[in-house]
């Protein structure tokens, strides 16, 4: 993958985390939060976090100590 085509990748992957974001936060705003479904966009979430953070580091150079 380019850097480009990582930087598009990251790019999408950050909105679709803060779309979980707000569903998590509307769903566990109701009278009675569906918890199976709660967990399901949790998990999701720490995800997408992890292929976030997998992105930024293929955007960063090495650094040798």
């Amino acid at each position: 993958m380019s850097p480009e085509e990582i930087t598009q990748r990251l790019e999408l992957l950050r909105v679709e985390h803060r779309d979980l974001d707000a569903a998590i936060i509307a769903l566990g705003g109701g009278s009675v939060p569906d918890q199976l479904q709660l967990a399901r966009l949790k998990k999701r979430k720490l995800r997408l976090r992890d292929e976030i953070a997998w992105c930024e580091d293929q955007l960063l150079p090495d650094i040798i100590a």
